[in-house]
């Protein structure tokens, strides 16, 4: 399995919901995808990030396929606009 990590600092945190929403629509957008959670960050708990993506794949296939599928490239396309920065780390279990 591969574990998928993406964390954003916004350049305004008030995007935050609107940048869930829109990354949320690639829920299931691949076979071998196995978990795909979004969160935003929550008044009074500790963050550094705005919104962080949880996603599990069956393989570097599957991942592969995600990031290389159309609806993905578009949603980060037009994503890529709002964010301040970006990381990643995705490992395998």
């Amino acid at each position: 399995m591969i574990k998928h990590i993406v964390m954003w600092k916004l350049k305004n945190a008030a995007d935050a919901s609107n940048f869930k929403a829109q990354l949320d629509t690639c829920r299931q957008l691949v076979p071998g995808m196995l978990a795909f959670e979004v969160a935003t960050s929550t008044a009074g708990l500790e963050a550094n990030c705005d919104v962080v993506l949880y996603s599990v794949f069956e393989d570097s296939a599957a991942l592969a396929a995600y990031q290389n599928h159309p609806h993905h490239q578009q949603i980060s396309s037009g994503l890529g606009v709002l964010r301040d920065t970006r990381s990643v780390l995705d490992y395998e279990t």
